[in-house]
């Protein structure tokens, strides 16, 4: 037995420790013993030193009376935080531009940042490798909304996938039985029932054309991303496309709102309950939304029945025969016979509304926002479209989307540098180090934050730079991992970015070959702080309707 004394530089006096070393034959054998010991996430970047400086061999480590621990050479340290004021803490340093200013905090303070909003602290983090750490669902981090300084607390429904903690007994079943209707497999399916729901929104735009009318951009994609959904998920025609002036239904009023009133609570902490009426407002819009989800799911099973499609389907291969979502949720059957539990498919039936709704609906107005701001864009995509046959009454299928490389390109592109999504939240399960150093407090909140590291200056060229090209080189291809996440990665990661990306996609080539789209805003373009993604509130553009197209490229 050999017993040696460590501490953490910078916190010598609480973390130093006797700790018994064995007979370890290298050092990376011993940092694997030591981070264990004092909750090092990465033990590759632990580095001892005693009172003579650095120690690089084990044989210096068991000469050393007190051997001191740096990660990445930096002492054990606390994320910093700017100033704030009383009660409000530093809510007026982030709000209303919390993307510019986090992006500020961070080339101020470090790749880990502490925030305090009205007594809510949340850490964020701009560096891949902690993002990579955070994603992992395992003794250190995980999912729980039911904490109290989560994003979702205020949406958070213990029954239901996304909303869910990973603990939650519901989230093994929902995670077994959900995927599968998201797969390749069933988006190809999914496809033609895509394109339809994308056509409608032609009968709109060519009257806005007749009349030289420009367009709210959102508005018009908000309309669309709900159509999109609620056709696959509730098997539901909303007719926002009917007319010009058709309202927004029902459930996407209360759904936009329900989100809307989530992020004003959380954003505004505990202050939020006592200074303003939203917390009672949002659980009265909560209750309002499960009841028309629920009305709309009884009336597609009831439906399904009537037609005599309600029989049950194997859980891999449901999704190609089932009429919409929820017919796939009530049919579904495991190997054993089992079917996702009654009460679980209106709580998920409402998450895949939602989570549909919200991404694509901001993602489809930042990627016309990419076609008609940066140059030469909207012509190649044109052009591409062309070259591969497109056409007024096209129907595309599932392989054909897929093969249209530079729309890949331009898509992710867009997601790196509009990204929709920015607070993938984790829970820290324990006291931890981080690389950097960083120490976070069990009970904490890290925000691998989505639109910083999309733009990180370390490991993108000319970040700011918008180059769907930059996708083919050798750097992108061997980019970190976590360096490019728009769906979050790991367990708790978005199982429906097939669906997305292919919506989008179908929206895009449908769009662009029809019509021709021209900024028509006369301002900088602002975003909502006070929604749940990044959307953008005044971007106007005209929508042309084509007359002629470029030739076929020669071979």
């Amino acid at each position: 037995m050999v017993v040696k004394k460590f501490y953490l530089f910078g916190d010598r006096e609480r973390s130093t420790r006797e700790v018994d070393v064995g007979d370890p034959k290298t050092v990376d054998a011993l940092r694997r013993g030591l981070a264990g010991v004092f909750n090092i996430l990465s033990p590759e970047r632990i580095h001892f030193y005693d009172s003579h400086g650095p120690i690089r061999t084990i044989e210096g480590v068991l000469r050393s009376e007190l051997v001191g621990i740096t990660v990445d050479g930096h002492p054990v340290r606390n994320p910093q935080q700017a100033p704030g004021i009383p009660v409000f803490g530093n809510h007026f340093e982030i709000y209303p531009d919390h993307l510019g200013n986090h992006d500020r905090l961070f080339n101020k303070y470090g790749s880990v940042i502490r925030t305090n909003n009205m007594g809510r602290v949340t850490y964020l983090t701009n560096d891949p490798d902690i993002a990579a750490l955070a994603f992992r669902d395992n003794e250190y981090f995980t999912k729980a909304p039911s904490s109290a300084s989560h994003p979702l607390f205020g949406i958070r429904d213990q029954t239901a996938l996304f909303l869910c903690d990973t603990e939650s007994p519901a989230w093994k079943e929902a995670h077994k039985f959900i995927p599968p209707s998201m797969t390749p497999r069933a988006v190809r399916h999914y496809t033609p029932l895509l394109q339809r729901s994308v056509d409608a929104v032609f009968n709109v735009l060519d009257i806005f054309d007749t009349d030289g009318q420009a367009f709210n951009v959102y508005h018009l994609t908000a309309k669309l991303a709900s159509q999109v959904i609620c056709h696959l998920v509730l098997g539901v025609d909303l007719h926002h496309f009917d007319a010009v002036d058709s309202p927004v239904h029902p459930i996407m009023v209360l759904l936009q709102r329900y989100l809307t009133l989530n992020r004003r609570v959380q954003t505004k902490g505990a202050c939020g309950y006592i200074l303003t009426g939203d917390p009672v407002a949002l659980q009265k819009t909560r209750k309002e939304l499960y009841g028309l989800i629920e009305e709309a799911v009884i009336t597609c099973q009831e439906q399904n029945a009537a037609g005599g499609t309600n029989s049950d389907l194997p859980i891999q291969t449901a999704a190609l025969h089932a009429t919409c979502l929820v017919d796939y949720l009530a049919r579904a059957t495991d190997e054993h016979g089992n079917k996702l539990r009654h009460e679980y498919i209106l709580s998920n039936t409402l998450a895949l509304v939602g989570a549909g709704f919200v991404t694509s609906s901001s993602f489809l107005s930042w990627l016309i926002y990419s076609l008609v701001t940066y140059p030469g864009q909207q012509a190649r995509l044109l052009q591409e479209l062309v070259d591969h046959g497109a056409s007024i009454d096209k129907q595309w299928t599932y392989d054909e989307i897929q093969s249209l490389a530079f729309l890949d390109a331009f898509v992710k592109e867009t997601q790196r540098m509009h990204s929709p999504s920015f607070q993938p939240a984790r829970n820290v399960k324990q006291d931890l180090i981080l690389p950097g150093g960083w120490a976070l407090p069990e009970g904490s909140i890290l925000i691998p934050s989505i639109p910083h590291l999309h733009r990180h200056p370390a490991h993108w060229e000319n970040p700011d730079r918008f180059e769907p090209n930059r996708r083919a080189t050798e750097q992108v291809k061997n980019r970190h991992r976590s360096v490019y996440v728009p769906f979050a990665s790991g367990p708790r990661g978005c199982i429906g970015f097939n669906v997305a990306l292919q919506e989008v996609k179908v929206a895009l080539a449908e769009l662009v070959y029809r019509y021709e789209f021209v900024n028509a805003t006369d301002e900088g373009i602002e975003y909502d702080p006070d929604f749940i993604v990044i959307r953008p509130v005044n971007f106007y553009v005209r929508a042309i309707r084509r007359t002629d197209w470029p030739a076929q490229s020669s071979a």
